[in-house]
């Protein structure tokens, strides 16, 4: 556990009282029943974190069952930070995809990948889905895109899907097959039930055969849609938060469309970065919504038109800008909403859009959402954190403080 620069040392024992509370709250060794619990031990390495190595053996020999405890932990944090008045930050929300493991990262850097195989993966998958609009479609755009599929059937019913795993080419395991990874790793909304949502559930959009005229229209299609939605999301973020959560949602597959149909690296980041704004808590699915489908309905137009017409030649700017206008929108939504984590993620992903389009800012004339991710942190609570005038300027994207880091693993084992 690591305290934010700004903040002030804490003693001994004051890091002896947020370990404590940390077992307690995890029940590894609760409050008046530490003869029972596990044995456990806080290492103070320097003035500003502490690590807490626990074992989870109790010492009636059974073995601990660890529930919810990252949210635990979490909640710890959050708790000592009020305590002593440090450093505010964002609580958790269940909006976060899966990250990769330590072993998943160290293993791509030996391969001389620029990012785990999880996070390529992730990002595959998102866009098939957001272009697809059937099963059938899906899988066809993941295989054309050079990804290993393997589909789960029914042993009832055969024929039927019912789940998926991918895997990319050269990701091997120690018995030289794949690394598959089920949707549901990857993200929780990527699971197979959450997709076949998108293509099978009430209000889904139709997978009717584009028109000419679309095809020739697509970028002004995508951003007069882009702007009937950032219009609803601005209406609705401050009287129903809750009505605007399917087109923030849908947002993200017009982002990915466009990335994958423009092979944009900045727009490839801002939908990366667009991606955690976008899910709603717990991978619930939200009710679509007309400004949500016509975001779905063009994130298919982009697609199709790049699946099947190969033209890479325009560069629209516009839509860009448009795009980024959406996910200031959404910013300003998830601000409404006090989760912070979400709004930082949808600021993020508004500057990669300004950056993809040279000789542009930030649109005039609108509200904008806070400047950073620890004002937007700040505004997830009651009172604002503790003003340090003299402390230097926290990056957008720099790692909450407080955060609990994953007990390191020797090598070897």
């Amino acid at each position: 556990m690591r305290a934010d620069p700004r903040d002030k040392t804490l003693s001994d024992d004051e890091w002896a009282q947020i370990a404590g509370d940390v077992m307690n709250r995890t029940g590894l060794s609760a409050y008046g029943g530490e003869d029972d619990g596990v044995r456990w031990i806080a290492v103070r390495h320097g003035a500003d974190h502490i690590h807490i190595v626990a074992m989870l053996a109790r010492q009636d020999g059974r073995r601990w069952r660890l529930e919810f405890e990252k949210k635990r932990v979490r909640d710890a944090c959050l708790a000592a930070e009020e305590r002593y008045g440090l450093v505010s930050t964002a609580p958790g929300d269940s909006t976060a995809a899966r990250r990769p493991s330590r072993a998943e990262t160290e293993k791509a850097a030996r391969r001389g990948l620029d990012e785990a195989p999880r996070v390529t993966l992730r990002r595959q998958v998102v866009t098939a889905a957001a272009g697809a609009s059937s099963d059938t479609g899906f899988f066809a755009r993941l295989e054309a895109g050079g990804v290993l599929v393997r589909q789960r059937l029914s042993a009832r019913n055969p024929g039927q899907v019912t789940g998926y795993a991918v895997a990319l080419p050269g990701d091997t395991g120690r018995d030289g097959g794949p690394v598959w990874f089920g949707g549901g790793k990857l993200a929780a909304d990527l699971s197979w039930p959450k997709l076949r949502c998108r293509w099978a559930g009430p209000g889904a959009v139709p997978g009717d055969p584009f028109t000419t005229a679309e095809r020739n229209a697509i970028w002004d299609h995508a951003g007069r849609a882009a702007d009937e939605a950032a219009a609803q999301i601005r209406a609705l973020a401050g009287t129903d938060p809750a009505a605007a959560a399917d087109a923030a949602w849908a947002a993200s597959d017009t982002l990915h469309a466009a990335a994958a149909a423009l092979r944009s690296r900045p727009l490839r980041r801002a939908a990366d970065a667009f991606d955690r704004a976008a899910r709603a808590p717990c991978a619930r699915i939200p009710a679509p919504t007309p400004a949500g489908n016509g975001l779905r309905r063009a994130a298919r137009l982009i697609s199709a038109y790049a699946y099947l017409a190969k033209d890479q030649s325009l560069a629209p700017v516009v839509l860009m800008l448009r795009l980024a206008a959406l996910a200031e929108a959404v910013a300003e939504l998830r601000q409404a909403q006090q989760r912070a984590a979400q709004a930082a993620a949808a600021l993020r992903s508004a500057q990669h859009l300004h950056a993809a389009a040279p000789g542009t800012g930030p649109a005039q004339g609108r509200p904008r959402p806070a400047l950073s991710a620890a004002a937007l942190a700040g505004a997830s609570f009651a009172s604002p954190p503790r003003p340090d005038p003299g402390a230097p300027a926290v990056p957008a994207g720099r790692r909450p403080a407080s955060r609990a880091p994953a007990p390191a693993r020797r090598r070897g084992r």
